[in-house]
């Protein structure tokens, strides 16, 4: 049933090509991802993307391929094979649309798959951070000059952090004594940094921090390599929306830089990795770093802080409101995760001081 489904979904677009067999692919955990094989390459990947998540998915579908288009009309210099494995490739639909929606309101999407490409769910040298800074910051300078109110806010107030402490403020008000008391040191930490973690949110509301397009999912799963560990393409742009480059580089850092797993309880095994972080910065800035001002660049361990937070907070507002966000494996994991990430948020601010000095 399903590859009957994905052979018609498939054929649906103008791409010229038999169908052969599919493949799920296992990256991502929102939209359901599959890698069609055909009788002769290119193959392709077919996407359903989830509905229920994304309000506006025609939106979202628009700004993957104006953005793919918008990179690719900056790098006209490039071979046409050399393009091909830098920018995701969108096929259009019979119907004219960049997507197809079938009878039972799905929307699916067909990009051109990458030969020769590996990710990695888990930065394990210097190196590889290095090539994920150029590929994540080479994105943000190539639409450095997109016109931002042309892009669908996907997911609205995604980074938002008055939002963000509405949203704990209202979960401290109905949460169980319980889980209030076990909470106590995550909430009193929420309480302490406030001032902090509003920083950013105020130089963006202010226009001192300029509006860019964003990723908002830069994980090293999110970047392509070649076989010899050279960056290749940012992919899984489902996410692209307005915002400011201290999301994108900070959330980056939160996810290369943890010594531990999201959810590991033995807090000792979690530090911050200085040396990955000062890896990847290097990369970003090295194709970034002329495309941003002088408080861009001041505020860019900030970022890191605040987008190490935010993930902190938001865990700690779905345990009190008794995790009706994140899918949990027992009672208090979400605890668990909020507790890792203030640790890591300590672990950051001691190894920064250290450099400072």
């Amino acid at each position: 049933m399903l590859e009957e489904q994905l052979k018609y979904a498939f054929n649906q677009f103008e791409h010229a090509q038999i169908y052969k067999s599919f493949k799920e692919l296992a990256s991502g955990h929102i939209n359901d991802t599959y890698l069609i094989e055909t009788t002769k390459k290119p193959y392709f990947v077919l996407q359903r993307i989830n509905h229920g998540v994304f309000k506006d998915v025609p939106g979202l579908i628009e700004n993957k391929v104006n953005i793919s288009n918008y990179i690719k009309a900056k790098l006209q210099h490039l071979s046409a094979e050399e393009l091909e494995r830098s920018v995701l490739t969108f096929a259009r639909a019979k119907n004219g649309n960049s997507y197809y929606k079938d009878e039972d309101g799905n929307y699916w999407n067909l990009m051109f798959f990458i030969d020769d490409s590996i990710t990695f769910e888990k930065v394990m040298d210097a190196e590889i951070a290095y090539e994920g800074g150029k590929l994540f910051g080479g994105f943000i300078n190539l639409t450095n000059d997109f016109d931002t109110s042309l892009l669908t806010e996907v997911i609205p107030k995604f980074h938002d952090m008055n939002y963000r402490y509405s949203q704990f403020h209202s979960a401290l008000q109905s949460a169980p004594k319980e889980r209030l008391f076990k909470a106590q040191t995550c909430i009193d930490s929420v309480i302490d940094l406030k001032e902090e973690m509003h920083i950013l949110q105020k130089l963006k509301e202010s226009g001192e921090i300029k509006l860019r397009v964003t990723h908002n999912d830069t994980k090293i799963s999110n970047a392509l390599f070649s076989k010899d560990n050279k960056g290749l393409c940012v992919i899984d742009t489902d996410t692209v929306m307005p915002g400011i480059v201290h999301y994108d580089f900070g959330d980056a850092i939160r996810t290369i830089c943890n010594t531990a797993v999201e959810d590991e309880r033995d807090l000792s095994l979690v530090a911050f990795n200085f040396e990955y972080y000062e890896a990847y910065e290097k990369g970003f800035l090295e194709k970034l770093e002329s495309s941003l001002s002088q408080i861009e660049l001041l505020y860019l361990p900030l970022g890191a802080k605040t987008m190490i937070f935010i993930m902190a907070l938001r865990f700690l507002t779905d345990y009190l409101n008794n995790d009706i966000y994140y899918k949990t494996k027992y009672p208090d994991h979400n605890l668990d995760r909020s507790k890792n990430q203030f640790k890591l948020i300590q672990s950051f601010d001691e190894k920064l001081s250290k450099q400072l000095k």
